[in-house]
């Protein structure tokens, strides 16, 4: 039996002061919730919707509860999920004023043939099957309602930080990943990023591993980010995983003007990567029982 393993991310980005302890706490809750699944046998896939969803219902995160509003002021949410075992993944994107946008990548993935469903008909289908909490009281914010304003008064924001996502090892030896994001604040109506993009958002493969990243998605869907770390750390030594996972996440990060870019990985041994070139990224890791641990990167 393998010993599991789940590690969150908050989103790489900017965390205001007065955010930086809850966005800590709410990582470290997310990891505990997945952490509680995968103690009691149940998968990876399992464990990071249960991470993913504390998540998206914790206010202080740019996913379901407080998400961003793009420049109509209307919230568009896009996630995905995959699992190695099968190489099947789920997502959606663009749909509109959804709490537990990762429910339907789930949908997705376990019900259909089909890898990616958009807008009004991936939300069409999933309140056909009673998935997914709609509807503006169920993602607006003070906070979102603040940071839109600012923006169409002229001052510029950061973007506190961008997307939350898990990666997860069971003790079959199974591997899994999962994000879901509000996107860029004031985006352009219809955006998608990197989040809802096999390869670029997540991966998940049985001799690769599984990875999530965070930060702009025009620069992580370029590299192909997710995918592309999973291979550069294939195979090396152990100690050589994170730096060079950071090393890569640097390089695309130079490449766009010094964009936030980050991502969380696990390889199939167990050995876990936890990187950024950003202000600041949250995260928490669990392995086994042990308590999880939590940090705000800078």
């Amino acid at each position: 039996m393998t010993t599991p393993v789940i590690v969150v991310h908050g989103g790489a980005g900017t965390v205001a002061e007065d955010l930086r302890g809850s966005a800590v706490t709410g990582t470290r809750a997310a990891a505990a919730a997945g952490q509680a699944v995968l103690l009691a046998g149940g998968s990876a896939e399992a464990a990071v919707i249960a991470a993913v969803r504390v998540l998206e219902d914790d206010p202080g995160f740019n996913a379901g509860r407080g998400a961003c509003m793009n420049a109509d002021g209307v919230f568009e949410a896009d996630a995905a999920i995959m699992r190695s075992r099968d190489l099947r993944s789920g997502a959606v994107a663009g749909v509109r004023e959804v709490r537990d946008t990762i429910l339907l990548a789930a949908l997705v993935m376990n019900e259909t043939r089909h890898c990616l469903l958009v807008g009004d008909n991936a939300a069409r289908f999933a309140r056909e099957r009673g998935v997914g909490h709609f509807g503006r009281e169920e993602v607006w914010t003070a906070k979102a309602e603040a940071h839109f304003a600012a923006v169409r008064a002229g001052r510029r924001l950061d973007n506190r930080a961008d997307t939350v996502g898990a990666v997860a090892l069971d003790a079959r030896g199974e591997l899994s990943a999962a994000g879901s994001t509000g996107g860029v604040l004031y985006k352009l109506p219809g955006r998608v990023g990197d989040t809802p993009m096999v390869g670029s958002g997540l991966y998940a493969h049985p001799e690769l591993g599984a990875c999530a990243t965070t930060g702009l998605g025009e620069a992580i869907l370029t590299h192909v980010l997710a995918y592309a770390a999973l291979q550069r750390v294939h195979g090396v030594a152990a100690d050589a995983v994170t730096p060079l996972a950071a090393g890569l996440v640097r390089e695309v990060s130079s490449r766009w003007d010094g964009a936030a870019v980050g991502l969380i990985l696990l390889r199939p041994d167990g050995t876990a990567a936890i990187v950024h070139a950003s202000d600041h990224m949250s995260w928490a890791l669990a392995r086994g029982d042990a308590p999880a641990t939590a940090g705000l990167s800078v």
